[in-house]
């Protein structure tokens, strides 16, 4: 993977548990992500850029044009264990969660990256301290490498869940199950409380934002259906996920699927359920 060196900076922008602002120490080496064949890193002229944090999805704290949030103390723990972790302290909001101030204002830190995703986005494993080798060149990430990672860090400590795409490395992606299961066998963070897969019963948008605390792709699907019209009835939202077409693979089974309604179930009206926990699932990167 691509090591790129620099500093994080929060300050004017909304980090979540697993979005952050990163400036390259030399802005030119974000055209070197993908061997400059694959999707551009957008960034300023000062080097700053936008990591979405590679296999690794925390509750949203604002999705889409409604801002619409997950429920916001396990959201805020995600963004707030980031934050410390990157060695940010008296981190200041505003309450449309804008961040004001921190202690101190950049920390160092270092990106491992292979891409980015449609938004401009770097994809990233985002280290802190000391880089495992030179900036600007390719080094071989193994799970000891991983390990020193705040991606991994998050599934530890129980407050992301793993959603993995195609471009991750096998070995890696083990890693990361394995963290991610021992954190929910250990009950560790949002686990005790998730019900991707035994069931959310859906009344309406509030479930969402207040109550349900279930993978935030899930999430992202349904409040989508929702905003479609109040009258829209839950037992068709497997039709419309087969519309969005999300393109998956079932590890577990080998089996290939368009739409996510291979493995949601919408039973008694208003029950919504995963049938395989997000680490059986690779996605297709987007």
């Amino acid at each position: 993977m691509l090591l790129i060196k620099g500093v994080y900076g929060v300050v004017g922008s909304q980090p979540d548990g697993d979005t952050v602002h990163f400036t390259a120490d030399e802005p030119s080496e974000w055209d070197l992500v993908g061997g400059g064949l694959g999707r551009a890193v957008e960034h300023n002229a000062a080097g700053r850029a936008t990591l979405r944090l590679d296999a690794v999805d925390a509750l949203e704290t604002h999705y889409g044009a409604n801002r619409v949030h997950q429920p916001l103390p396990f959201a805020h723990a995600a963004r707030d264990e980031l934050l410390s972790w990157l060695g940010f302290t008296d981190v200041q909001h505003r309450p449309d969660e804008t961040v004001t101030g921190t202690t101190p204002d950049t920390v160092p830190g270092f990106v491992l990256t292979r891409g980015a995703d449609v938004h401009g986005r770097c994809i990233a494993l985002a280290g802190r301290g000391t880089p495992p080798g030179t900036g600007g060149r390719e080094i071989d990430v193994d799970a000891t490498v991983l390990r020193t990672t705040v991606n991994h860090h998050l599934l530890t400590t129980g407050l992301a869940y793993p959603t993995f795409y195609r471009s991750l490395f096998t070995s890696l992606r083990t890693e990361m199950s394995t963290a991610a299961t021992e954190a929910r066998d250990a009950g560790r963070g949002l686990w005790p409380s998730d019900v991707t897969t035994t069931g959310a019963k859906i009344t309406g948008l509030s479930t969402l934002t207040d109550d349900a605390v279930l993978l935030p792709k899930l999430f992202r699907r349904l409040v989508d259906y929702l905003q479609l019209g109040p009258t829209v009835p839950l037992a068709c939202f497997p039709a419309f996920l087969a519309g969005v077409g999300d393109r998956f693979s079932i590890l577990s089974t080998g089996e290939r699927c368009v739409g996510l309604h291979h493995v949601v179930e919408a039973t008694n009206g208003q029950t919504v359920r995963m049938t395989h926990p997000p680490e059986d699932l690779l996605f297709a990167d987007t």
